[in-house]
């Protein structure tokens, strides 16, 4: 556990170094001065300069900054950053954006080169015979483990008694059979490997807390991205990235509309921060390489619609600074912008402990006493 939740932190520092390496590539391009590229946040614990620019790594691992001369305003030469066309400086903060893509795009075509499955709800409507109830975990001393099922079982099939054998699509429609027959003995035919077995055990009347009557955790499979050839695995990515990016920039939309108009939240969503996103990674990881990468595919497509949010603090509300300066043919004044943007940091923190004090806490501690 303490690996995958490693993992999962390096992946989060991954792409943030990315994200400032999409700024720092375009600012050298548009041939600015870069100051310093600084991963994990200061105090510094070494640097190395090489030409203008120093090279960082710092001791607060939340991620990676690059600082460009003149983007505060106050420098105005040549190699500044507010010495440059507006065009210019548009595509310097678009670069961080477009890196969050660019990785998507490129971890989406390996996924499909590979063939990989993921989890999927109940209410999803497939094909039976592309789905698979799989067990995850297997409590120790439950009634599961000690009728020698495994992690990675199958469940095919169940039955109570004499009656005939049903098949099994859904992770509800398990949880009431065995709630039905808590007490009784039922048959079940799981799948391990290319076996298939028949493992009989009785669900227990009043099982310890978040253990289940027969003691195992489950996940709903279905093998949606199928493996490609490599030279169709790209243009494959390519297109689901896309398709993601639309669904997500819809959902988005009447988020903002469901708030708006009173609704709230829809059933079942939870806000996620830092340590909500850590977990979900881990929990990733801990599935697979495959949808590890799938994963972190549609987390870096997510941020970038998310920085391109016309909010000050983030890369979008830059944006929304220059398109006033082309619109004013003035730019804003270097303080107020420095003012309203720290304003919307302050509340952009405000919300992120909010949500990491409601949502994420309870969540990695349900995740910790579940992996141990």
């Amino acid at each position: 556990m303490i690996f995958t939740i490693v993992v999962a932190i390096l992946s989060i520092i991954f792409l943030m170094v990315i994200h400032e390496l999409g700024h720092f590539i375009i600012a050298k391009k548009c041939g600015i001065n870069v100051e310093e590229f600084g991963i994990g946040y200061p105090p510094r614990i070494f640097g190395k300069k090489f030409g203008k620019t120093l090279y960082s790594v710092n001791l607060i691992p939340l991620g990676a900054f690059v600082k460009i001369q003149g983007e505060e305003g106050g420098i105005e030469d040549y190699q500044s950053f507010v010495g440059l066309p507006i065009r210019k400086r548009v595509a310097i903060v678009l670069g961080g954006v477009i890196s969050f893509w660019v990785v998507a795009i490129i971890l989406f075509s390996i996924v499909f080169s590979m063939g990989v499955e993921i989890p999927i709800g109940d209410e999803d409507v497939l094909n039976p015979n592309s789905v698979k109830v799989e067990i995850t975990k297997v409590f120790s001393d439950a009634p599961a483990e000690i009728a020698g099922i495994q992690e990675g079982d199958i469940i095919k099939e169940m039955k109570s008694g004499n009656n005939e054998f049903q098949k099994v699509n859904k992770i509800k429609d398990f949880q009431d059979f065995v709630i039905l027959y808590k007490g009784q003995e039922i048959t079940l035919k799981i799948q391990r490997g290319n076996d298939v077995l028949e493992k009989s055990l009785t669900p227990r009347v009043s099982p310890p807390q978040n253990e289940g009557a027969i003691g195992i955790q489950l996940e709903r499979m279905s093998a949606l991205i199928q493996k490609y050839p490599w030279y169709e695995a790209p243009v494959k990515g390519t297109i689901f990235c896309g398709e993601l990016t639309f669904k997500a920039v819809e959902s988005l939309a009447k988020l903002v509309v469901d708030l708006s108009t009173g609704k709230g939240l829809s059933e079942g969503a939870e806000p996620a921060g830092p340590i909500g996103l850590t977990v979900f990674l881990a929990r990733a990881a801990e599935m697979g390489i495959g949808f590890f990468l799938y994963f972190i595919a549609a987390v870096s497509t997510l941020l970038a619609i998310f920085n391109l949010l016309p909010i000050p603090a983030l890369d979008g509300g830059k944006i929304l600074f220059l398109a006033i300066e082309k619109i004013k043919d003035k730019p804003v004044s270097a303080k107020i912008e420095q003012r309203i943007t720290a304003v919307f940091f302050f509340l952009l923190i405000s919300l992120s402990l909010f949500v990491t004090i409601k949502f994420d806490i309870p969540r990695f501690s349900e995740f910790w006493k579940n992996s141990l």
